[in-house]
Parts: structure tokens; sequence; C-alpha cells
């Protein structure tokens, strides 16, 4: 394609085009970073559902389809301490919920988990050298990051403030990618838990590109064209798309979630921790409209999810996560290098001509 304004992401990364397609977990498996990544984007595998054995299998998979870059993505959040009275009071909170579903409310709860990025993970990020490495919720603790840094992957990380995108430069980041308050799934906010803080992309972009002097990547509310040019006039060098992605075939959602895609209105999401504990965007459904998005009663990322799963299991649409931006509306039904190869088409073309 045609030369874009800005080329230091594609020049970092070693991409075609300025695009990265989140890393969605739980809607994001290999299929979809093959076809993102032979499109030209960033293709972006989500780790933080896998075990180390379904990690090693998804990586083994992608390095046999991959003829371009790829990003392996991972949480390093700190994992909670036991906290076995507000995990009951969580759960006796749900309970008119189990009488209602029929679901055993004596049994022991489920284990909801999301693995921080520890030793084990770092063995495999050195074993399948990924040419990007990206994180949520910060970086991981100094010589973990060491360790991937010396493999040659690009180390990208999450900011949602302009004080986290100088922490991440000043802690080893070669890109940062700036998460305005309207983009989908879990906030990736770390140095502050106040929602208060929480900036719009439109206000966020510049301001952590002039705060910082690596490259910073666009995300929050960019579902066509007009985003990624947007983004661009506000000194970005590239996106990362997720929502628009979870309406392609190869995003591995559930029926109700694809349903609630499809239907939704751009002011029917709202930022939740009742599913796994941290605020996170996604559709409003009736567990969020019953007890609150935000409910202090949740216990702590990620394990307030556990005590949902039976009811998940009973009523996948009203006790489920469905995330999604705020963009959904925007977003079209292609497949995933369809919608990789328009977008960036339809942005050269209005870049072109303004």
């Amino acid at each position: 394609m045609s030369t874009w304004p800005d080329t230091r992401i594609l020049d970092l990364l070693g991409i075609e085009l300025p695009i990265i397609q989140a890393p969605m977990a739980g809607a994001t498996g290999t299929a979809m970073v093959i076809a993102a990544s032979r499109a030209g984007a960033l293709g972006s595998m989500p780790a933080a559902a896998l075990s180390i054995v379904q990690l090693r299998e998804a990586l083994s998979v992608l390095h046999d389809a991959a003829t371009r870059p790829l990003n392996v993505n991972f949480f390093c959040h700190q994992t909670p301490p036991v906290d076995a009275e507000r995990d009951r009071q969580w759960k006796n909170l749900l309970e008119p919920y189990y009488r209602e579903l029929g679901a055993d409310f004596d049994a022991p709860t489920p284990v909801s988990n999301r693995a921080p990025f520890d030793n084990a993970a770092c063995e495999v990020v050195e074993e399948f050298r990924p040419e990007v490495v990206s994180f949520h919720f910060g970086l991981p603790e100094e010589s973990l990051l060491h360790r991937v840094k010396a493999t040659g992957a690009k180390v990208l990380s999450s900011a949602t403030t302009v004080e986290e995108a100088v922490w991440l430069e000043l802690h080893g980041c070669d890109a940062i990618i700036a998460m305005g308050y309207e983009a989908g799934g879990h906030r990736g906010m770390f140095l502050t838990a106040d929602l208060n803080s929480q900036i719009g992309t439109l206000a966020l972009v510049p301001q952590i590109v002039d705060a910082v002097s690596v490259p910073v990547i666009a995300a929050g509310g960019i579902g066509d064209a007009r985003g990624i040019v947007a983004a661009f006039a506000l000194g970005a060098s590239a996106v990362q798309i997720g929502t628009a992605y979870l309406f392609t075939p190869e995003a591995s959602v559930t029926a109700p979630h694809r349903i609630a895609l499809r239907h939704a209105q751009a002011s029917e999401t709202a930022l939740t921790n009742l599913f796994t504990g941290r605020p996170a965007r996604g559709i409003i459904n009736r567990v969020m409209g019953e007890l609150g998005p935000i409910n202090a009663q949740a216990p702590a990322f990620p394990l307030s999810g556990g005590a949902l799963m039976p009811l998940k299991a009973k009523d996948a649409s009203g006790f489920s996560s469905l995330w999604s931006g705020q963009a959904l509306r925007l977003c079209k039904e292609q497949t995933t290098y369809e919608l990789t190869r328009t977008l960036a088409q339809q942005a050269l073309e209005k870049l072109k001509n303004s």
C-alpha cells in the first residue's frame, strides 16, 4: 500500500499496516491472529487465559503458519491474597440468582483465574521468540522484562493516563498503547484504581504523544477508517482495534455475545467489575443492570467470575461478560483479512484526500 504519514511503528515492528489486531482473551484464537497477520497487521495472541500447555500449542500453530511478525500478550497483575469472607459475601449476594435458575448454591465455587506473566510464561517466550511481546496492567518485574527484551522482542504496554505512559517509557517500553476510555475489555490501568482518572481517546492520545519519545498506538473507539485518520491527526503512529474484530467469523465469541454485538447501541456499554474484579467495558446485561456495573462486593481480580460461572451456564446472555467498546455500531461483519485490508485502504484514501 502507499506510504503512511508516520511509519515508526511499521519500521519498529516490521509490519505492513499500522494496525494492531487487539489480543482479546476468550475471543481471539490462532485463526484470527494468522488472518490479521496475513493481511499486513500485527496479529496478537492473548495468553492470559491459557495454560502453559495451551500457550505452547497456540504458539506452535502460529510459528508454523507465520510469515510476518507476531505479538503475544500477557497480563502482569499481582495475584490477590485469599479473602474467604469477601468471597462468601459475594456468593451470598448472588444466591437469589442461584435459586431462580436452579444452580447448586452449596457446591464448591468454581475458580476463575487469569495467569500473570511469570517464569514459566517467560520460558515460552524465550523458546518461541515472538517479535513483539505486549503487556496489560503495567509491566512484569524487572528480571522477567530483561529476559523478554534479551530475546529481541519489542515490548508494548497499555497506558490509560499520561502518568502511566511516562512510567512505561521509563521502564523500557518500545511503544505505548494509549487506551482511551471508549475501549472494550479490561482497562489497562495500573498506577491508579480510580475510574475518575480515565481519559477519552481524543484527549489522551495527543497528551501521551507530547509526553513520551516512543511511538504511540491509539486504542479505543476506533471502528472505521475515520478513526484511523483521526488517530494519525492526533499524533499516533498506529491504531489497535478490538471490537471490530469481534464481528469477524474468526472471533470465538459465544452466540449470545454475537447477538448482543449485533443489536446493542453505543450507549449500552459500561465499565464493570462484576465478571473479573477489574473494570472492563462490556454490553450491559441483566446482572450488570441489577447489581450495578461496579459493585464494591465483587472480589479482587481475577476472582469474582468464579461464583458467576454456574449462573452463566444457565443464562449466558444475562450472566456472561459481553465485552465491547463504544464504537460497536461502526463495525461491519467481514472476515479478519477483509476487515484489515478494507480499513487500511479506506484510511489511506481519506489521508490522501485530506
